[in-house]
């Protein structure tokens, strides 16, 4: 990382008109939440990607839960998982108009405990789940996680949490309001991601060819790092405090 691209990244942050981030599993990682395919260390590589395939989580839900639970619920309290400076500075960086919100891949809700108001879940959230026979939609905090299965207070039916599972299409809001946003970018914040998923990838892309600019925060080059216009080379905590302090100087 250079003192140089942080200076130029905070620039054109302050010059945005309409400055966006999208953030990937990397931003989170810094939190200690695993990959998921992050080879020894990724979910994966403890546990069954077909538990989250939907026509599996079907067939077999107390099966898929099983998997759900330890990967997204228990694992978060157990590890007391919490925003990291990133997730900090991007809440700043919003809450002072430098930026007019997030998409992000990630479904941990860390964006919204740092403070994030405008954060635009791809992927779906851990934060809710919705019934498989009603539609009733609840914060997963209100299911009971000490059943073999989390049932529906008002009909009794499978609870399904609220992210996309493997054979599932992205939600048509998040995806219709994340291109628009990203149309109207003149600088993408990309944070943490390899920019190998699609169609979330196509974020940046679009506001590359909107005529916007690109900065990229990853520790190792990704797909997307032939369109940043300035990429900073180091991970989401240590390049967030620096343009932190070059955004708001003794106030940081």
């Amino acid at each position: 990382m250079e003192g140089k691209d942080i200076k130029r990244a905070a620039q054109m942050i302050r010059d945005a008109q309409c400055a966006m981030a999208f953030t990937g599993a990397g931003i989170s990682l810094e939190s200690g939440i695993p990959t998921f395919r992050g080879g020894k260390d990724g979910l994966w590589s403890k546990h069954d990607p077909e538990d989250i395939e939907i026509s599996h989580f079907t067939a077999n839900p107390a099966k898929s839960w099983r998997t759900i639970k330890e990967c997204f619920y228990v694992f978060m309290q157990k590890n007391d998982i919490r925003p990291n400076k990133a997730h900090q500075v991007l809440a700043r960086m919003e809450a002072d108009g430098l930026i007019k919100g997030i998409v992000t891949q990630n479904i941990d809700c860390l964006h919204q405990a740092a403070g994030s108001r405008d954060v635009i879940e791809f992927h779906g959230t851990t934060g809710s789940a919705t019934c498989t026979k009603c539609g009733r939609r609840v914060p997963a905090s209100e299911l009971d996680m000490a059943a073999e299965v989390p049932l529906c207070p008002e009909c009794g039916g499978v609870m399904k949490p609220d992210f996309v599972f493997f054979g599932e299409a992205i939600p048509t809001e998040a995806y219709e309001r994340s291109m628009s946003l990203a149309e109207r970018a003149d600088v993408c914040v990309v944070v943490g991601t390899t920019g190998a998923v699609m169609p979330a990838a196509m974020v940046p892309i679009i506001v590359k060819r909107h005529g916007g600019k690109v900065i990229e925060v990853n520790p190792q080059p990704s797909e997307l790092t032939r369109y940043a216009d300035i990429f900073i080379r180091t991970g989401a905590v240590e390049a967030f405090a620096e343009l932190e302090k070059e955004i708001w100087g003794d106030k940081a």
